[in-house]
């Protein structure tokens, strides 16, 4: 039977929105739960770009990830209250006095999503074994697997495991990942690392099935088997993503109610700002993600409060641990001179940027890569760039290029979505033709498309963010590892898009990962931030504010610095 699944998509829609927008009788009907809670409802959000992927090893982007993070799970996850590393998969874990070894007991009754990848379509329970698997492909060379480096040099055999791969010879299972029976994972380590339970908590160490990479193959990037409180029920390109609930997932809140509340999500995308804000007013959207630049006049005060029509919605604002920068690829004939990068970051006004194009949704980055708000680090004692015209010339003349003559025109590649990017480039366009003489052509390309050119070395000069994986410097200062760097510019350099390579850098990097006293570990990320500020392999623009409004009758919906999303505990009070 030939199946119409734009028919199909439509009606899901069409239910959902039923759902998110029922009227008054509908909303009594929605059945209440122990402590107060309400079951029912969906909650509609927006993206400005579309999803890359939503298989876990392929997530680098946040669009995936706030979809791939209802879906699936792991031994950990974040608390989205204050991103503390809280149970998941694995109810409760011991590590060794050397801190090298995890042992995780594994939950009973965790099922993986109903598919017909399963005898009979039914899902069946997770195991240990089940991780083992998914840990061997995340240590395994694949174009769809972007988080080995998370992991590289850091469970024991991970990196003889990928490169046995690599030479296609048998590899058997990670050495450093037991399962000890059924309900047991034992992970070892190559040494101590402070930060490990957090990078469990990321998608790249979700479990799912041998059973679905087997039967999708190269279509498991856009079919999901896991074990998350939300199923994936449609997904149309450009246009929307359904999620249901999942009736068998295994999560109770603190009153014993099942999780979850909401009967399901849907993510639109909707590529300009304001066309979303109006969406957001006429109450089709129950969240909308940062202010758009030309209406936070319009929606703020003076002391930066809702004012006027917008006193109706709750505003949830924080700093959020999030660096907006642009990128200079080091092997790059005109990039890698080091003159010419400091002539750049030294031309640019940052405080401008931030106060007035980013109109306050931005700090300006007087400091280096990790953010403020990082717990235990000090953001205020790296030296950052002073906007300084006359220290910009001169590096330039040092760099060859006296008053920019001779200079070759220059492309800024930025993503499309949204009209803040553009701005902040046209800003930074107009501060390097003024100060420096030099000609920037701005280029927009889809975000798939453009961390793409990004990794695989396809742009010279490009516009990204980093969002904070987990709430550590190290996940900031990993980006200039230089052992994350592969040998050619056909391989992904995700980790390390700048490929930029520094020998003492990659020793001291290696130094501080494995210091487990807090303060000292805090110090040496702090000497890794000022050297990658000095050798100015990235211009840092400003750290985002989170700012988003929220309908007054969505509840427990926690904001924090990350953008962690989690639904599962998200309920209605309509």
């Amino acid at each position: 039977m030939k199946i119409n699944f734009n028919y199909l998509f439509l009606l899901l829609v069409a239910l959902l929105l039923c759902s998110c927008n029922c009227n008054n009788e509908k909303n009594k009907e929605q059945r209440l739960g122990k402590g107060g809670i309400k079951y029912g409802g969906g909650f509609h959000y927006n993206e400005n770009e579309y999803l890359k992927s939503l298989f876990p090893l392929g997530i680098t982007e946040t669009v995936g990830h706030h979809i791939v993070t209802q879906i699936y799970e792991g031994l950990v996850r974040f608390n989205p209250k204050d991103l503390t590393v809280a149970p998941c998969i694995a109810e409760s874990w011991t590590l060794s006095e050397d801190g090298k070894t995890y042992t995780f007991k594994i939950r009973k009754g965790v099922f993986f999503h109903d598919d017909p990848c399963f005898k009979d379509g039914k899902g069946r329970e997770v195991t240990a074994h089940d991780f083992i698997y998914s840990f061997n492909l995340l240590c395994s060379p694949n174009v769809k697997n972007n988080g080995f480096s998370f992991v590289s040099g850091l469970i024991k055999g991970a990196d003889k495991h990928f490169q046995a791969i690599k030479s296609g010879q048998a590899a058997g299972d990670v050495e450093g990942i037991k399962a000890l029976n059924d309900s047991t994972l034992q992970i070892e380590l190559e040494s101590a690392c402070p930060s490990f339970l957090q990078r469990l908590a990321l998608p790249f160490t979700n479990v799912f099935p041998k059973e679905a990479i087997d039967y999708y193959k190269d279509q498991i990037l856009y079919h999901t088997v896991g074990t998350g409180p939300f199923i994936l029920k449609a997904l149309k390109q450009d246009e929307a993503v359904i999620m249901v609930r999942n009736n068998k997932y295994w999560g109770k809140d603190e009153y014993g109610n099942q999780l979850p509340y909401l009967d399901g999500i849907k993510a639109s995308f909707i590529k300009e700002d304001k066309t979303e804000m109006l969406e957001f007013k006429k109450g089709n959207l129950e969240m909308k993600y940062r202010l758009p630049f030309d209406m936070i006049d319009e929606i703020l005060d003076a002391n930066k409060q809702l004012k006027g029509d917008y006193k109706k919605f709750v505003l949830q604002s924080k700093p959020e641990l999030t660096t907006q920068f642009y990128g200079f690829l080091i092997p790059d004939k005109l990039f890698s001179n080091k003159n010419v990068r400091l002539a750049f970051n030294h031309a640019i006004d940052r405080v401008k940027i931030a106060d007035y194009t980013a109109k306050g949704e931005g700090i300006p980055c007087t400091g280096g890569m990790v953010p403020p708000g990082m717990p235990g680090y000090d953001n205020n004692s790296i030296k950052g760039y002073s906007f300084d015209v006359v220290k910009a010339k001169e590096y330039l003349a040092k760099a060859g290029y006296p008053e920019g003559k001779g200079f070759p025109k220059v492309t800024l590649e930025t993503n499309s979505g949204g009209g803040r990017n553009e701005k902040v480039a046209e800003a930074i366009q107009k501060m390097l033709i003024e100060n420096l003489n030099i000609d920037v052509e701005i280029t927009q390309v889809v975000w798939a498309q453009h961390t793409n050119n990004v990794e695989t070395a396809k742009a010279n000069f490009w516009r990204f963010a980093w969002v904070a994986d987990y709430p550590d410097p190290e996940n900031f200062l990993n980006l200039f590892y230089g052992k994350n760097v592969p040998k050619t510019f056909e391989e992904s350099s995700y980790m390390n898009p700048f490929r930029y390579v520094n020998p003492q850098y990659d020793a001291l990097f290696e130094k501080a990962i494995s210091t487990v006293d807090p303060q000292q570990r805090n110090k040496l990320y702090a000497q890794l931030d000022q050297m990658a500020i000095d050798d100015a392999p990235f211009m840092p623009i400003y750290y985002s504010v989170n700012r988003r409004l929220i309908q007054p009758y969505v509840k427990n919906f926690d904001n924090n610095g990350m953008e962690y999303r989690s639904f599962r505990e998200v309920w209605l009070d309509k």
